[in-house]
């Protein structure tokens, strides 16, 4: 308070202003104990600018001390999972999805369904901060029901495409999951149940594949989509049974919202250091994943592409890490288990260059260490990542995972044409080079 009067008293005595008679006027400012002077002028622009975005960084942190049980725990991993999975339940069905409305069908399908992920990611997650996430979990499920519903009944492309888009917007209530988890976690505790959470969304990432293509060779693909659809309003009635109540101080303008996530990526260098090393590992794992299937359904292997989808099957045993993971970030930090993590994605690509185009052990140990490494790594940059503005978490995500998008985008297509041009060499040159890069960044963070 003495600090605040006299700041007012330094700005007073610089601007003494005088009355319309000729004589002195009071400041105008409560309590200014200096006549003679005329009234502050309003901060410029740029300030009231910057201490928005303050405000909106830390402002919207939940009043209510809600707990996160068993229950709670239960039912964000369910979620996490369960929305998740929607963006990925078309790959498998491309087949008959083409058969039905034609060659384009393999390009628009997944690219809308993931641009609506990345749409959701930015646009809906920061709302978190500012509303209820129970609520928009809730909201979100059930709109996401309607949505995989329109998939299941689409009579055209176009409809197809429409709803695959909404389809990805809404199944970003699986990065609404994350952050809640994260908010209502003890400190002591957060990198465990941040690390549990993500076992479930990174196991609904690599078992969606398997699930959908079991149920459309059995039932067509018109059926995954409507049963999609039954379990989506499951996960609404699990998150109003299982999810805790918040309320937050104050409800921030979207604008507002938007505006501070560029604030938080500018002030933050944490969070910058968190997604680069992040998003150069999720580079490298793409490249992986994007030219995986090319690999072992040629010679050699000759795999079929359902043997080719038993590498998700592996890639599960690298999600449970992520509990482990989170456990020893609460113990010893973040540094030594983003670095382990990127070294071991490194030592897979040297694994998978040297043996991997013959050896279909080595390409299973590449996948456990790729898999292994980059979940370790998630886990210890969420944690860290979410202890910088606890009133922020929803626009930390999206920052986090923006990054990751873009960068993995980037490697996949960095990957598919190194496997054109060179080879299977060609890709894990540009794997290893991803993941000495991120090595690199976690060695140098302080």
């Amino acid at each position: 308070m003495r600090g605040d009067a006299r700041f007012v008293i330094i700005w007073c005595t610089t601007r003494p202003v005088a009355g319309a008679s000729g004589g002195a006027r009071p400041c105008g400012a409560p309590g200014c104990p200096i006549p003679g002077i005329g009234p502050l002028p309003p901060p410029p622009i740029h300030s009231r600018l910057r201490e928005g975005a303050l405000s909106a960084s830390s402002s919207a942190a939940p009043t209510a001390t809600a707990t996160l049980d068993g229950k709670a725990r239960l039912g964000l991993t369910l979620i996490a999972g369960g929305a998740v999975a929607n963006i990925y339940y078309n790959q498998p069905l491309l087949g008959l999805i083409v058969a039905e409305f034609g060659d384009r069908a393999a390009l628009w399908v997944p690219t809308t369904a993931l641009v609506g992920y990345g749409l959701g990611i930015v646009g809906l997650v920061p709302l978190g901060d500012a509303l209820p996430r129970r609520r928009l979990i809730v909201l979100q499920c059930l709109a996401l029901a309607l949505a995989l519903l329109g998939v299941g009944l689409s009579g055209s492309l176009v409809s197809l495409a429409i709803a695959h888009l909404f389809v990805g917007i809404l199944a970003s209530a699986a990065q609404q999951a994350v952050p809640f988890a994260a908010e209502l976690a003890p400190d002591a505790s957060r990198g465990r149940v941040v690390g549990q959470v993500m076992t479930g969304l990174l196991t609904g990432i690599l078992l969606a594949r398997t699930a959908s293509g079991f149920l459309g060779a059995h039932l067509g693909w018109r059926p995954v989509f409507l049963v999609a659809s039954g379990v989506a309003v499951a996960m609404a009635g699990v998150a109003a049974a299982t999810l805790p109540h918040t309320h937050h101080t104050q409800r921030l303008r979207y604008r507002a919202l938007m505006t501070s996530i560029l604030h938080l990526a500018r002030t933050q260098p944490v969070l910058r250091t968190a997604s680069l090393s992040q998003g150069l590992l999720f580079a490298g794992f793409n490249a992986f994943w994007a030219t995986l299937a090319l690999l072992v359904e040629a010679p050699p292997f000759g795999l079929t592409a359902a043997g080719a989808g038993l590498f998700g099957v592996i890639g599960v045993c690298g999600a449970f890490v992520a509990p482990l993971s989170g456990r020893f970030t609460d113990r010893s930090g973040a540094k030594p288990v983003v670095l382990g993590g990127s070294l071991l994605v490194a030592l897979s690509f040297v694994i998978l260059w040297a043996a991997g185009s013959w050896s279909v052990v080595a390409v299973a140990a590449g996948v456990l260490l790729i898999d292994i490494g980059m979940n370790g790594a998630l886990i210890a940059n969420q944690t860290r990542a979410y202890a910088l503005v606890p009133g922020a978490r929803g626009r930390i995500n999206t920052v986090l995972f923006t990054t990751v998008f873009v960068f993995a985008a980037l490697g996949a297509y960095a990957g598919s044409q190194a496997f054109l041009l060179v080879g299977w060499p060609g890709v894990c040159a540009v794997g290893l080079t991803f993941s000495t890069l991120a090595v690199l960044v976690a060695a140098r963070d302080r």
